[in-house]
């Protein structure tokens, strides 16, 4: 399966999904309002993909030109094609690619990102999980989060959140008592 780059630099240049179903990519026109409503956000941040898979999310935040991306994944295959992304698009030097379960990578780290970018798989409850631990210790100046649709409410307060078919994708921020709409 390929998926395509939306816009900035690199629009319209292809990217390998990696092989079977152990990834779930997000779909290019979740893709394309997601990063409309990050709007300029994204230019100059520091951002983690978490649950990378692809690098989808990551590779359109450093085509509309955030400054560097860390993509953290857990399965093997999902990294070899990350990797052969990253490495085709010329995008080597702005990544930083980690090998590691998302929990426990973010509970050894004290890094705050400007943006963080997290597409769990749907089944196990890693959406409230991942929200939890925001609520908790923010990692970021905003998480956003691919979940399912019926799951409209995943823990936290959401700032912003949509519906795009089966998926809703959410923004938490570091300091917000803003009401989400959806």
């Amino acid at each position: 399966m390929r998926l395509r780059v939306v816009a900035g630099t690199l629009g319209g240049r292809y990217i390998k999904a990696p092989p079977g179903r152990i990834t779930r990519p997000t779909p290019q026109r979740v893709r394309e309002a997601w990063f409309s409503a990050v709007g300029d956000g994204v230019v100059g941040a520091e951002v983690a993909d978490l649950f990378a898979g692809s690098g989808a999310l990551g590779i359109e935040a450093l085509s509309r030109g955030a400054e560097h991306v860390h993509f953290v994944e857990n399965d093997g295959r999902a990294l070899a094609t990350l990797r052969r992304n990253l490495g085709d698009l010329g995008l080597v030097d702005s990544a930083t690619v980690v090998r590691d379960d998302v929990f426990r990578w973010l509970a050894s780290r004290n890094t705050v990102w400007d943006l963080a970018f997290a597409d769990p798989p749907y089944a196990g409850g890693g959406a409230a999980r991942l929200v939890g631990l925001f609520t908790d210790r923010p990692f970021a100046g905003s998480l956003w989060v691919e979940h399912a649709a019926v799951d409209s409410e995943i823990g936290g307060k959401a700032a912003w959140s949509r519906r795009y078919g089966d998926s809703r994708v959410s923004r938490f921020d570091r300091h917000s008592d803003a009401g989400g709409d959806g």
